[in-house]
């Protein structure tokens, strides 16, 4: 727990001591911008529909299948997850059709919603069902409102996405110290590793969306982004349909 703190600690303390980060217009400049079928970014759009599916998929699973071992106490924030995942896509499909900052605040709600409800069942799963249950919803409010705040700052002439990065960063390196550090409620975590692997070349996909473009010349880094994060969410699911209770 010490470790996960300090982390944190250091992570807030970190954000608060950088100037106001306003958002760059040249983020909604993507590389491959090319109409088909009368759809404007057309490959950037259609990436999105293995959210959906995966989201969708999820979710139902949670609820009616057996197969997806949950910790019942908690079943909210597991539904919340996928939910926000089926959302990423028409947030997602939303912006890219018409990429500017409004349309970008529905891209980034349900993302922000995904990750807290990740952390939120991280910690349920290896340290305390009660802490989890308990800072789920106090999560959810603080990633909602670091989008709001970045867009009424935006708004106003002085822009500042730090609390939106704490929210998408921060997560992602709290999560591998409390796998490494804590034991499981359940026997299979590869899911986890694989997800934050995932999601990992997810963002580097996204930094050389030109790159990759200009190489591959049929899609896009952002699209791969795409493709790449919902694998990540995948493969997560997967390693909750092939998990038991651990045993004491």
């Amino acid at each position: 727990m010490v470790v996960i703190a300090l982390v944190s600690v250091f992570g807030v303390v970190g954000v608060s001591f950088l100037d106001p980060i306003s958002q760059d217009p040249g983020y909604h400049l993507f590389e491959d911008s090319r109409v088909v079928l009368g759809i404007p970014n057309f490959w950037n759009v259609i990436s999105n529909v293995p959210f959906l599916a995966v989201g969708l998929t999820g979710m139902l699973a949670v609820h009616r299948s057996r197969k997806v071992l949950c910790i019942a106490e908690i079943k909210a924030a597991y539904s919340l997850f996928f939910l926000s995942v089926s959302l990423i896509s028409l947030g997602s499909v939303y912006y890219h059709l018409v990429p500017y900052n409004g349309t970008l605040v529905w891209d980034r709600l349900p993302m922000t919603v995904a990750f807290m409800a990740l952390l939120s069942i991280v910690i349920a799963e290896f340290i305390s069902v009660n802490l989890g249950r308990l800072a789920l919803w106090p999560l959810i409010f603080f990633g909602v409102f670091s989008v709001l705040y970045w867009y009424v700052t935006e708004r106003n002439g002085e822009g500042d996405l730090r609390l939106y990065a704490l929210v998408q960063f921060l997560p992602m390196l709290v999560i591998p110290i409390i796998i490494l550090f804590f034991k499981s409620t359940f026997t299979n975590i590869s899911g986890y590793w694989y997800l934050l692997f995932a999601y990992s070349v997810a963002k580097v996909c996204e930094y050389f969306d030109e790159a990759i473009y200009g190489e591959l010349h049929f899609l896009s880094g952002h699209s791969l982004k795409h493709l790449a994060a919902a694998l990540a969410v995948y493969l997560l699911y997967r390693s909750y349909e092939n998990r038991q209770l651990a045993s004491n």
